[in-house]
């Protein structure tokens, strides 16, 4: 496939048409206008769960963080933090369609706080062994690493094969992301699909 937009349909948010276009590698993105298109570029970014890496500052951090971790308690309010940057392609409509996936179960965050205030974290939708990782956010230093440590350590134990996270930043360098052909990535899909993993 290209990485050119190939449809997009309102029919296309309804939650149960959202995940089976998850499970075959698209993703939603909201442009300037607000109109939201599905993706599918040829060339993916996942962490290997097998293999990634912690950078040596956020080692020596974490022990001395005064961070609380949590896990699906406030997975809207972290979207919406995530989409309060400009541009955003999170859009309100598809802020409402990610409540649908929440309602059944596939939408989940790994959230940050400080003294009970939400400070950092990171959301994605999951299928079987699969978690497509969307955003993060963090208000202060540290905090969004931190929940991608946490996530990367939660899906090894839960039994997840893949992380997707689409595209290539240094931020996700930093813990061995790297960038596959879209026909390793669909490999990945297919073994991810034999794992019935449950995230929490």
């Amino acid at each position: 496939m290209s990485n050119e937009k190939f449809f997009s349909k309102k029919e296309l948010l309804k939650p149960r048409n959202m995940i089976l276009m998850y499970s075959r590698g698209a993703f939603p993105m909201a442009d300037d206008s607000g109109v939201i298109e599905w993706y599918m570029p040829e060339t993916r970014t996942v962490i290997p769960l097998n293999n990634f890496n912690v950078p040596r500052s956020l080692k020596k951090f974490f022990p001395s963080s005064n961070f609380e971790f949590r896990i699906d308690s406030q997975p809207i309010e972290v979207i919406k933090n995530c989409s309060h940057r400009e541009p955003t392609w999170i859009s309100d409509e598809l802020i409402e369609a990610y409540s649908g996936l929440q309602k059944l179960g596939h939408l989940h965050s790994v959230e940050v706080y400080v003294a009970n205030n939400l400070v950092g974290g990171l959301y994605g939708v999951t299928y079987r062994g699969a978690f497509f990782g969307e955003s993060m956010f963090s208000l202060v230093p540290q905090a969004s690493k931190c929940a991608l440590v946490k996530l990367i350590e939660r899906l090894n134990e839960k039994g997840f094969v893949l992380l997707d996270v689409q595209y290539q930043t240094e931020h996700l360098k930093m813990f061995g992301a790297k960038e596959i052909s879209f026909d390793e990535y669909s490999n990945l899909l297919v073994e991810s699909h034999r794992k019935d993993a449950v995230f929490n």
